[in-house]
Formats: structure tokens, C-alpha cells, sequence
């Protein structure tokens, strides 16, 4: 029986229905809330996908939660019954990773950049005690877990008829970033090296973001999932307000240190003519220009 004052917003999302779209012949996608993870969402806020081979399945990225990664799977297994092989993990932040749990079955193979399990063995714990003290008992059945195939630089997965190329990538907007390209639909997920209508989160190298963003672009492929916002865009046009924030902040980042200010008051103006173009500006913007401080200041005249 259930009487904890958890348990009522539990079971509405339980019984929630999953959206997952097929943006092109054998390829789904379901988009995250924008917004901070929270108990009454169950850190659903990351854009999910699957991609269906003749043979296989793969999935990129599980959601902030076990309640997300289980509504994913249910609602993966309505559009097939074929075995999941893969489960790509696109970097280690919560909202991506949290409910890997409900894939760990016979068969499924989980898959990373080489940095990632350093990355989750240096902050899951971390991850799960302060997201617990936000979501409570919504983390229920979390658990870490981490990737067994590596990618250094390129891998390419065979799902049957469907070959999905992952490539590594220096720190950007982590230490421990992962792109899937299937090659067949020309779809590429770019995990949170792409935000639209999120305001980006650097959280790896804001030199190292601006440097992949232009790499990324030429990557060829039709449309996009980003990690976070809009479901499916146009590709290489998604990258243009992403660029531009990235191109801001480190200008005036720039700026604000050759005039000698502190990193304090950088932080309150750097980036701010952005603002009125991204959702949850006002939860990241300071933190990114504070880590992008710390890195600029170091460079040479």
C-alpha cells in the first residue's frame, strides 16, 4: 500500500504516456521537458532515440530516472520486438544516464567514450546523493552503470542492414562526449554537444565546445537530435544559435578579463545579449561564464 506523499505524483507519471516518434523510417526519438530535472518529472528533461536495424536495436541515452528508462523501454517495445544489442551512452550527466537500469538485459551491450567510466566512477555517487535531496524517492532502483565497449575515436555498430558510426570527442561540453550517426536515414544524435532552445551547459571546455561545434558541422547528415529541445532539426543549420551563445560568452569573456575584472562581476553581464534567446539562461549562463573564466584567463596575450 502506498501512503508516503511521494506516491501519488509516482504512479500519475507511471501511468504517463512515453512519447517516442519515428522521425525517419526506423528511427525514434522522444523529447525531453525543458527544464531542471525535478521529482515531478522524474528527470525527464533529456531527448532520447532508438534505432532499429533488421537485425538489432540501439539506444542513445535512458533518461533521468529508472520510472524514464522503463516508460522507454515500454514504449520502444510497442514500436518492436526485435533485442536491444546496444545502449549508447552519450556522456555521463544524470538526465542521460539514470535509467540505464532498465536496460541492462541479456544480450545489451552498454557503450561510451573512453573517458566515461572514469567519469561516472569520479561523480555518480555525487550525482545520486544531491539529485536524491531534489527528487526523493522518484531516484528509487537508480543505479550507475557504466559502458564496457569504448570508443577512442570511431566505432562502427552493425544492427542488421544499419550501420551507426559513434565518434569520440575532446572535452567540450564534457570530458566524456559521444555522437551516433546512422549512416542509412542520415540522422545524427549529437547528445548535449547540440542544445536548441536550451541555453547550452559547458561544463568540459568552452574553447573546447567552440572547437567541436565548428567540427561537428561537418559531419554529414540530414537532421539532428540534440540533446536537449527541439526533437529532430535540420542539419548543419541546428548548430547556428549554439555557435553564436558559445561565440559570445568567450568574447566577452575575453574582454572582461583584459579589463582587469574580477570573475565575479565577468560572470553577471558575459553572454547577457543572449538571454532573451534561450530557456533557462538564468540557471547556466553564470555557471558557464565562471568556468569559462577560469579557462581563459590562462591564455596568452
Amino acid at each position: 500500500m502506498c501512503l508516503g506523499v511521494f506516491c501519488a505524483p509516482a504512479l500519475a507519471r507511471d501511468a504517463a504516456p512515453f512519447g517516442l516518434d519515428e522521425i525517419a523510417p526506423g528511427v525514434y526519438a522522444h523529447q525531453g521537458e525543458t527544464s531542471l530535472m525535478t521529482r515531478e518529472n522524474f528527470g525527464g528533461i533529456a531527448n532520447l532515440g532508438a534505432i532499429v536495424g533488421d537485425d538489432s536495436v540501439a539506444v542513445i541515452d535512458t533518461g533521468g530516472s529508472l520510472v524514464q528508462g522503463k516508460a522507454f523501454l515500454a514504449a520502444l517495445r510497442e514500436k518492436t520486438q526485435k533485442p536491444i544489442r546496444y545502449v549508447i551512452n552519450t556522456h555521463a550527466h544524470p538526465d542521460h544516464v539514470f535509467g540505464n537500469g532498465a536496460f541492462v538485459l541479456p544480450g545489451v551491450t552498454f557503450v561510451g567514450h573512453k573517458n566515461l567510466p572514469r567519469a561516472l566512477a569520479a561523480r555518480g555517487e555525487h550525482y545520486l546523493a544531491s539529485f536524491r535531496q531534489i527528487m526523493g524517492d522518484a531516484l528509487d532502483g537508480v543505479t550507475i552503470v557504466a559502458p564496457t565497449m569504448l570508443v577512442s575515436e570511431t566505432t562502427t555498430l552493425d544492427l542488421g542492414g544499419r550501420e551507426i558510426v559513434l565518434q569520440a570527442w575532446k572535452t567540450a561540453h564534457s570530458e566524456a562526449d559521444l555522437t551516433a550517426l546512422d549512416t542509412k536515414s542520415g540522422t545524427l544524435f549529437a547528445g548535449d554537444l547540440l542544445f536548441l532552445q536550451h541555453v547550452p551547459v559547458v561544463d568540459g571546455s568552452l574553447l573546447g565546445f567552440l572547437d567541436v561545434a565548428d567540427r561537428l558541422a561537418g559531419i554529414k547528415a540530414e537532421r539532428v537530435v540534440p540533446g536537449h529541445g527541439l526533437e529532430v532539426a535540420p542539419w548543419p543549420k541546428a548548430l547556428d544559435d549554439e555557435r553564436a551563445y558559445l561565440s559570445r560568452l568567450t568574447a566577452d569573456l575575453r574582454a572582461a578579463i583584459k579589463k582587469g575584472e574580477s570573475v565575479k562581476d565577468a560572470a553577471k553581464d558575459a553572454g547577457s545579449e543572449e538571454r532573451g534567446k534561450w530557456r533557462l539562461f538564468d540557471d547556466y549562463n553564470a555557471r558557464n561564464a565562471t568556468a569559462g573564466f577560469a579557462e581563459l584567463e590562462w591564455e596568452g596575450p
